[in-house]
């Protein structure tokens, strides 16, 4: 029997938000993914920090725009999700290892079928707008 997957996007979503994770929300407006880079290192690291992590230096941080298409590293299908998310199980929720950056960001999968998850399925982002004008990046399977 195969599971129906539910999208998560009817959901009301409050997202905390940090200074230095600015360049990333903002990148989110106009549906890029813009994330860190190391200079000193010459290595992209994610998910925002204040600091490099390779250097420890914030003077070595510049931000750069990637593509947001990438191949699931790991997935699992969750049936008992925290308290916003107990009306909407089961949901699919995957690490995507992004394709320029070889660093990974966890996030809901939508418009996918559980039969067709797998590790090195290839995805593209999806944006679910957030209230603020802001979006929260998803993924879906790439379409070819």
């Amino acid at each position: 029997m195969a599971i129906k997957l539910n999208d998560t996007l009817a959901l009301k979503r409050e997202i905390k938000t940090y200074g230095f994770a600015e360049p990333w929300w903002n990148g989110s407006k106009e549906k890029k993914v813009v994330i860190q880079y190391c200079k000193g290192a010459k290595k992209f690291q994610h998910f925002p920090r204040p600091t490099s992590i390779f250097t420890g230096r914030i003077k070595d941080i510049e931000w750069r725009e990637i593509t947001g298409r990438g191949t699931v590293f790991s997935w699992t299908i969750t049936h008992r999700g925290t308290a916003n998310f107990r009306e909407v199980e089961p949901y699919a929720v995957a690490c995507v290892t992004f394709d320029e950056a070889n660093v990974n960001h966890i996030a809901n999968m939508v418009n996918c079928k559980a039969e067709d998850l797998k590790v090195g399925m290839r995805v593209e982002p999806y944006w679910m707008p957030l209230d603020d004008g802001k979006h929260l990046l998803m993924f879906q399977p790439e379409k070819k």
